[in-house]
């Protein structure tokens, strides 16, 4: 499984080289989060519009052939947004990311599906997500008491999917379903980072970890949607 896992790794590398490339203009040009404008949005949005890109060089068939992908897709194109939003929070605009997110997390939990269940998993999540919310409750007032109650759900419904489908006793897990585990993990810690941040106290470095964890979650999840097209090929070659 390994040796697959990293020939196909390899192929999707290069596919990833303006990603990574966009993500290092943003973190060299590190603008002001202070003077909002639509320079900064579109540096901050450009590492996704170019997961977009790679999902799309598979080509207009890959697509239409896996609903999971479409579904990916979708949800980056609202990440986008929500990103666009949340350049202008302190404008009013936090609640519209917020949706905008809570709408990707929707289209992720589709694209994952809910085979296998694994309740424990669920319910382990659950009891973390609790926990959140509870410590996060006190500082919370008017419309965001209940707003972050229901992305906090949202979210962790996704990460529950994504981390369901590996299954380590036995050999239904691929590579794919790993990057989508390891993606919603790290979506789950940026966003608990966003929210302790913002409503909670001054996180140090939160910017870094914020964005860090975000961009490394946006492109295993989309790594996530990419099905072993090449999977005899990829056998043959180990």
């Amino acid at each position: 499984v390994c040796s697959v896992m990293g020939v196909q790794v390899k192929s999707e590398g290069p596919k990833l080289v303006p990603f990574f490339k966009s993500t290092c203009v943003y973190f060299v040009l590190w603008l002001p989060t202070s003077s909002p404008s639509w320079f900064s949005a579109l540096i901050k949005c450009l590492p996704i519009f170019c997961l977009w890109v790679f999902l799309l060089a598979h080509g207009i068939n890959f697509l239409g052939a896996h609903s999971s992908a479409r579904k990916i897709l979708a949800g980056l194109i609202f990440s986008a947004l929500g990103d666009a939003f949340l350049i202008w929070q302190e404008q009013g605009y936090f609640s519209h990311g917020l949706l905008m997110f809570a709408i990707t997390h929707v289209l992720y939990s589709s694209a994952f599906g809910m085979k296998p269940l694994s309740v424990w998993v669920g319910l382990v999540i659950a009891t973390i997500s609790g926990l959140c919310y509870t410590l996060l409750y006190p500082y919370l007032s008017g419309p965001f008491t209940y707003l972050v109650a229901v992305y906090i759900a949202l979210i962790s419904f996704m990460g529950w999917r994504a981390i369901a489908g590996v299954q380590l006793t036995n050999d239904l897990w691929t590579w794919t379903k790993l990057s989508a585990c390891l993606g919603a993990v790290l979506f789950m810690v940026s966003d608990l980072t966003i929210a302790v941040n913002k409503f909670c106290f001054p996180v140090p470095h939160s910017r870094a970890i914020i964005m860090a964890t975000y961009y490394a979650a946006q492109m295993l999840i989309a790594l996530s949607a990419v099905e072993c097209q090449d999977a005899d090929l990829a056998r043959k070659r180990v």
